[in-house]
């Protein structure tokens, strides 16, 4: 899976998201909370 913010390529991580009923992965926690303060910027 891609982290959808930094498009990394990401596996076995226990930085996840939920936003819509679907689950987003991040890289990192940076990744994690620029997404949560904005997911719509990013799920387009």
């Amino acid at each position: 899976m891609k982290d959808i913010v930094c498009g990394m390529e990401v596996q076995n991580t226990k930085l996840k998201s939920v936003y819509k009923g679907k689950q987003y992965v991040f890289c990192s926690t940076s990744c994690k909370e620029t997404f949560d303060k904005n997911p719509e910027k990013y799920i387009k």
